[in-house]
Formats: C-alpha cells, structure tokens, sequence
C-alpha cells in the first residue's frame, strides 16, 4: 500500500449552538464494568461527559451497577444479566444492543474481563450496531482477536485503541515487532480492515490507512491503570457530537496527552493517575474554546 499522508493539525472542537441542548451533543452509551473492575466504567463513562456529550448512559453487569451508579452522579445506568460472579453473560447482547441503537456512539469494552462468554457478547454486540460508532477497547479488543475481517463492511465507523500488547493479539504479531513497526502495521491494518487505528504508547499513532497522525502530547506518568478507559470515553464523545471518526481520534489522543502534561505540571509524574486526567480534561477543553493554540 501507498505510504499514508502524515498529519500534524489536530481538528477543532465541535461546535456548541447557544440553543443546543442534550440532544445536540450526542448520547453516548458506554458498555463496561464486572465485578472487581467497576472502576473501568466510572472512568470511562465521566470520561464521555468531561468529552461534552449531552448524555451518557453506561450498562453494566446488573451486579456491580449500584456501584457504577455511585461513581459519578451525572451519568445514567442500565444493569444487564451477569453470570453469578459478577461477569458478563452472553445473552445480555440484546437488551445492550438495542439501548445502542438509540446512542449517538457507543464505547465497549472498560473492565469486561475475559471468557467465552464476554468474547460472544462483545461479538453479538458489534454484529448487531452496524450502522452505529463505536470504540473498542480493552477487554472488547481481546474479545475480537484475532481480527479478521467480520466487521470489515459494517457501515458505522469502529475505533480500536488497543496498546502494543493489544494490537499483537488482534495482528498474530510479537509486541516487539509492534514496537518497531508500529506506524506501518497500524495503517496496514487500518486499509486492511477499515478501521481507525489508534496505537498508545509514547507518541501515539491514529490512522485511517490513508492518514497517519503521530501524537505529541503525554508524559510517562499516564503508564498507570484506568488512563486507556479515560481515553475510550473521550473519542466516543467526540464521534456522538458529530466528528469524523479520525478527527475524533486525532483530537481524543491529543487531549488526552495535554491532560496528563498539565496533570503531570500540577502534581508530578510519579503520583499521577487517571482521576487526575479527568479533572484536568475542563482546562484541556477551555483553553480550546478559546482558542487556544493546537500543534
């Protein structure tokens, strides 16, 4: 394939009409959550709404709803069927799929865990929201790999944001070759698939195939559990109010990165971690309103 086109410019925010309202900037449903992970959906569903979303909704196993409720107050919650141990059952596909067929975008994957069960639910889930945006990440990205060409011709755009690890379960790679290649695999397999391709990692790599965005925003601080859920639930805020899905990757990598540098600022790399990035995320998008200067 040709060499894709290097990009620099990170796109600017969506706009906000004065008459706007919770319709106009998107619902977001996040699917994420199990027992011993709740965590993974709080940061990723208060992450949509740090994001702008008018409204998120986040399904979780009906076990540890109670806990994701408590999490943060703004978003809404929906329990599904969970096995007994607090895990996801297949046959809550469903009821997910047909709460995201009303979303603007939809985020899956944040603390599933892993299992036959979570990987035909992650599946069912995809299949069955063709037409609809959706991020995968994490526990979702495991579900599917290795990536084949199943979701190849679905009209509704997917993000996978997988990091080294991640992207060598979904290629059949090493992580090492990942590390090396990283750029020219991430586009070879976005072509391939159809897929924006987001690679974490020091200078992180979105791309469509055709277009490859290097990031430079980020400091060795964001390394801890929970930054790649904050990460999730931005880009899928930034797809329900409108984006392009590259520009809405571009922009979540972006901001996410300058979250964790002014974190970072405030409190030191050694002691940071991905509650500070949502805090931070209100600085972050007030200085873009204002205009604030991109790279």
């Amino acid at each position: 394939m040709p060499d894709p086109t290097p990009v620099a410019d990170v796109p600017p925010l969506p706009p906000r009409p004065a008459d706007g309202h919770k319709g106009t900037f998107g619902t977001v449903l996040v699917v994420a959550g199990s027992r011993n992970m709740a965590g993974a959906a709080v940061l990723c569903g208060t992450a949509a709404l740090r994001g702008g979303a008018g409204l998120v909704q986040v399904a979780c196993p009906a076990a540890v709803q109670a806990a994701v409720a408590a999490g943060f107050p703004s978003y809404t919650t929906f329990g599904f069927r969970g096995e007994g141990d607090g895990t996801i059952s297949a046959s809550a596909a469903d009821v997910v799929v047909g709460w995201g067929k009303k979303a603007s975008a939809v985020a899956v994957g944040p603390g599933l865990g892993q299992g036959a069960d979570v990987t035909a639910f992650v599946r069912a889930v995809l299949h069955g929201l063709p037409n609809t945006p959706v991020v995968l990440d994490a526990d979702g990205l495991n579900a599917v790999a290795p990536f084949t060409g199943d979701f190849r011709d679905r009209p509704g755009p997917l993000v996978v944001t997988p990091h080294p690890g991640e992207f060598a379960r979904l290629t059949g790679l090493s992580a090492s070759e990942v590390v090396a290649r990283r750029e020219s695999l991430a586009a070879e397999f976005a072509e391939r698939f159809g897929v924006i391709a987001l690679v974490k990692g020091a200078g992180t790599v979105v791309t469509d195939g055709r277009r490859v965005y290097r990031n430079s925003t980020g400091n060795p601080g964001m390394a801890t559990g929970g930054t790649g859920d904050v990460l999730t639930g931005l880009i899928a805020a930034l797809l329900g109010q409108g984006m392009a899905p590259f520009d809405a990757a571009v922009l979540g990598a972006w901001a996410h990165g300058r979250a964790g540098d002014l974190a970072a600022a405030d409190l030191g790399q050694t002691a940071l971690t991905s509650v500070d990035l949502l805090a931070h995320l209100a600085p972050v998008f007030r200085d873009l309103e204002a205009g604030g200067t991109r790279p």
